[in-house]
């Protein structure tokens, strides 16, 4: 079962390749993705990874979290998941064109 994992700290010009290279130097990745503003496109020093495996997950977390990756200090830990009902468009219904009761 594949582990999901936030990082914090990327170096601002760090491509969504880059992200899965440094991961892979870990372990198998099933997906890396720098999460980038939606307005300018330019990223936000985050991303998430996605390991093959929990054990993956924890020796990439062991072997990454703290490290300097290209002048930045990296923090790499679980992602949490989202509560139920969040994302998406933001104020409810009244974001859809319907009346918030």
């Amino acid at each position: 079962m594949a582990q999901k994992l936030f990082v914090g700290g990327l170096p601002f010009a760090t491509s969504n390749e880059q992200l899965q290279a440094l991961f892979a130097e870990v372990g198998e990745v099933t997906s890396a993705t720098v999460v980038t503003d939606r307005d300018t496109g330019r990223s936000r020093g985050f991303g998430f990874v996605e390991m093959a495996t929990p054990e993956a997950a924890d020796e990439a977390i062991n072997r990454l979290n703290g490290r300097d990756y290209e002048g930045r200090r990296l923090q790499v830990e679980k992602a949490k998941s989202s509560p139920a009902g969040s994302g998406g468009a933001r104020g409810g219904m009244r974001a859809a064109g319907g009346r918030r009761w």
